[in-house]
């Protein structure tokens, strides 16, 4: 964790199997080891109360309705979900948050942080651990930037509790067990090992270096191909996986009209994320699971087809039970695909 002198640091650089944020999608579709246990031992402290809350130091969870899973680490940080929507940014500007830090690899709202007079910096990293170099970004923004800060990934379950407890343990704020705690109370899969590791395994950093440490706090990074790939798949997979399941039965009708078209973009992406020269690369059993999926999303794609299944209301049982059947191979897929290819550290 220390470093050995001043560097440039800008957007960090990225591994050979960046698959950061498909690993939102992971939370739905794999039978995930929570450590759910330990939520019931942190209060859940409303929103309303959060001007005198975040003055204390302890963590708490906080109750939310924009801002998913929305924990107080220590007094002005704050680790969470991906805040979507002025509703969100609202939160955010009731909680008093100054700064926002995203570990995720989805491009920021710069818009909306403008609009609401918020910073963003944008730190991506990965399930399989977080590099000493990010951790170093991470806790020179939280010395330098004003806060409070709020932390986030997607849903705010794994690689922000895990930036955060970190960065607060490289600050000196945090002692290694409270850092734990974090995790435990955020929900964070024990299945991701590089994350505990980096927690587990994180130091202090002394001052006076991450002072010459060179850092521009970019507000957005350019991420390689495969990663914006697997967002835009996430995206269009969160919104079919909501039919899929409540079995394949109509939610509102503009939803279920919009169905068939998602599950031909769901397709597409299967086939675009086959032609990416990156993937070209790896070995053969992943792009033997990314095949495996587009087949089946094919199929799904098929089965919604707009020409003989335009409303989800008019699918016969055993139309729905075949549509399952795919889903489930999707997830089966997208599930072994992580486990050998994504989560293990590296």
């Amino acid at each position: 964790m220390r470093q050995t002198g001043p560097a440039i640091h800008r957007c960090p650089s990225h591994r050979r199997i960046p698959i950061r944020r498909i690993g939102s999608m992971h939370a739905c579709l794999s039978i995930a080891l929570i450590l759910s246990h330990a939520t019931a031992q942190h209060p859940v402290v409303s929103s309303q109360a959060v001007g005198q809350s975040l003055q204390e130091s302890g963590p708490k969870k906080l109750a939310s309705k924009h801002l998913p899973n929305a924990i107080q680490v220590r007094s002005g940080v704050i680790s969470g979900g991906l805040p979507e929507g002025p509703a969100a940014f609202a939160e955010l500007r009731d909680l008093g948050v100054q700064t926002i830090i995203s570990v995720d690899g989805a491009k920021p709202d710069l818009d909306l942080a403008k609009e609401f007079s918020m910073r963003y910096v944008h730190i991506p990293h990965g399930y399989d651990g977080i590099p000493s170099e990010t951790i170093a970004a991470i806790t020179k923004t939280l010395n330098e930037l004003p806060g409070p800060i709020y932390i986030h990934c997607h849903h705010g379950k794994h690689r922000s509790p895990a930036a955060a407890a970190s960065a607060c343990v490289a600050q000196g704020t945090l002692s290694q067990s409270e850092a734990i705690g974090i995790l435990q109370l955020a929900g964070t899969n024990r299945a991701y090992r590089g994350l505990f590791e980096t927690v587990e395994n994180v130091k202090p950093i002394d001052p006076l270096e991450l002072s010459k440490l060179n850092f521009d706090f970019p507000a957005s990074c350019d991420v390689p191909p495969l990663v914006d790939a697997m967002v835009a798949l996430e995206v269009t997979f969160a919104k079919l996986d909501k039919f899929a399941i409540g079995g394949w039965k109509s939610l509102d009708a503009t939803e279920s009209l919009d169905t068939p078209h998602q599950a031909v973009l769901l397709q597409e992406h299967f086939e675009e994320l086959l032609r990416l020269d990156d993937v070209k690369n790896y070995p053969g059993p992943f792009r033997d699971l990314l095949k495996e999926s587009q087949l089946a999303a094919l199929r799904v794609q098929s089965m919604l087809n707009p020409n003989t299944s335009a409303i989800l209301s008019a699918l016969t049982p055993e139309h729905r039970e075949a549509l399952g059947v795919n889903w489930k191979s999707i997830r089966s897929a997208c599930t072994d695909c992580h486990q050998r290819f994504r989560d293990p550290p590296k």
